[in-house]
């Protein structure tokens, strides 16, 4: 058997809750996360089958004071591993958790995390969108009579698609926060 594997998985801004879930699944069978690298390859090592928990957090800001930022998790008992693309990832055995235990100790925290996600992901995937994506697709749907144009309009309309997509799930992911937290 090999000791790593690498794995290929897609999660999108608003899915953490789901890649939270997977890397806790792939422990349970006896894969331990490594690291993660772009684009969406994760790398785990093989160890004793255990239940672990994993969380994401989004803090740009801690990263300025990254030893106060992990300290404070640590604190908790939480194993900080490593940072990517913003996203700080930790983990913690279930056999030393305290109940349903999360780095986000209530709603609130929870929306604050997804304002900061909002803020360091959102808004420049929003400038993107609407600066270069919909003007391309426009653009290009004024010169369909050319097989070049017709090429690029449908690559931006996929874009246009998966930009939707993100923008939707985001929008769906922080409206259920907001109520929970009302």
């Amino acid at each position: 058997m090999k000791n790593q594997k690498r794995e290929l998985k897609f999660f999108t801004i608003a899915e953490y809750e789901q890649e939270q879930e997977y890397l806790r699944r792939r422990h349970n069978e006896g894969w331990r996360l490594l690291k993660v690298t772009l684009p969406g390859i994760y790398l785990f090592e093989a160890c004793e089958a255990e239940d672990v928990i994993y969380q994401l957090d989004y803090h740009k800001e801690g990263l300025g004071s990254q030893d106060t930022y992990v300290k404070m998790f640590k604190d908790c008992g939480w194993e900080y591993m490593f940072d990517f693309f913003g996203y700080s990832y930790f983990r913690k055995s279930a056999q030393h958790m305290q109940g349903d235990e999360e780095i986000f100790c209530d709603e609130a925290s929870r929306l604050d995390f997804i304002g900061r996600v909002f803020k360091g992901r959102m808004i420049p995937l929003l400038v993107i969108f609407f600066l270069v994506i919909i003007p391309q697709t426009i653009l290009q749907l004024s010169f369909l009579d050319s097989d070049p144009h017709r090429g690029m309009l449908g690559l931006y309309l996929v874009l246009f698609a998966v930009y939707a997509y993100i923008f939707i799930r985001f929008g769906l992911q922080y409206r259920k926060l907001k109520r929970q937290a009302d």
